[in-house]
């Protein structure tokens, strides 16, 4: 019983380590990118390591790297090996580890914002919405490939922001993950 408390006790004490040591200032020549083999894999790792406490992010490979997954996970890279280690004891296994050594290994942010008069717009790979500031209603979704995208569209345009059910609720493609962090990040700017 008392080993439990302290392994949930050690647990959050390493949550709260990592945080503050990622918080701490990394520069860009202390980052990896784990390339993954597909998408699946790297929303699998992302939860994982969210949920630890790792302070990572999600972009778009670097051409040199890309490898068919259109996702990368950006990591603190002093802690590649307890990274891989945790995502090996779920059977998560990254193709590639490989450490940003020149602006040609940068990954690529994924989000980007437009402003049209009252419209603002929100990509996200290559899934966008597009939303009224003034009412705060979705006005368009659009982009990617993937077969769900019109359904993902039926499902949110016309409606406001906060009663707009979200991509990763009525989706499961690679289109409405990304729709879902472009969702996010407008609501973020929208509903403040």
């Amino acid at each position: 019983m008392v080993t439990g408390s302290l392994s949930e006790g050690k647990a959050e004490m390493l949550k709260i380590f990592r945080k503050k040591r990622a918080k701490s200032g990394q520069s860009k020549q202390d980052r990896g990118i784990l390339v993954f083999e597909n998408t699946t894999e790297v929303i699998k790792a992302e939860n994982i390591l969210t949920a630890g406490g790792w302070s990572i992010e999600v972009k778009g490979p670097p051409p040199e790297i890309r490898s068919g997954c259109d996702l990368v996970i950006e990591f603190p890279l002093i802690e590649e090996l307890s990274i891989i280690r945790e995502l090996s004891e779920v059977n998560i296994k990254p193709v590639q580890v490989v450490p940003v050594t020149s602006v040609l290994l940068e990954p690529v942010d994924l989000l980007h914002e437009k402003e049209y008069g009252k419209y603002l717009m929100v990509r996200a790979a290559n899934m966008k919405i597009t939303v009224d500031k003034e009412t705060q209603l979705i006005v368009n979704v659009s982009g990617g490939g993937c077969p769900d995208v019109p359904y993902l569209a039926e499902q949110m345009v016309n409606k406001h922001l906060d009663s707009a059910p979200h991509p990763r609720d009525v989706g499961y493609t690679l289109c409405a993950y990304a729709l879902q962090i472009a969702y996010e990040r407008v609501v973020k700017l929208c509903l403040v």
